[in-house]
């Protein structure tokens, strides 16, 4: 299931995320921002299950009350 999210209050317009039959999450994609942030959280969370990847992203913070990490976790916990 490949889905795109629209962010809010981050530099990243949008991410694109998959989830494989097996529930893992696969092939993350922020559009736009830092480059090296998105490569960097997308590589890291590559093949975990979508609550690891809540458990461990949701609340980090970069600026007006949210981040990128913050946003992948909030896209992802519809999939909890």
């Amino acid at each position: 299931m490949k889905k795109i999210v629209q962010t809010q209050k981050i530099c990243a317009k949008a991410i694109e995320y998959e989830i494989d039959d097996k529930g893992l999450v696969r092939n993350v994609v922020f559009q736009g921002g830092c480059m090296g942030n998105g490569l960097g959280v997308s590589a890291l969370v590559e093949g975990m299950t979508p609550q690891e990847v809540v458990r461990r992203l949701k609340g980090v913070q970069c600026r007006f009350g949210t981040s990128c990490p913050d946003q992948l976790a909030t896209a992802l916990e519809e999939c909890t």
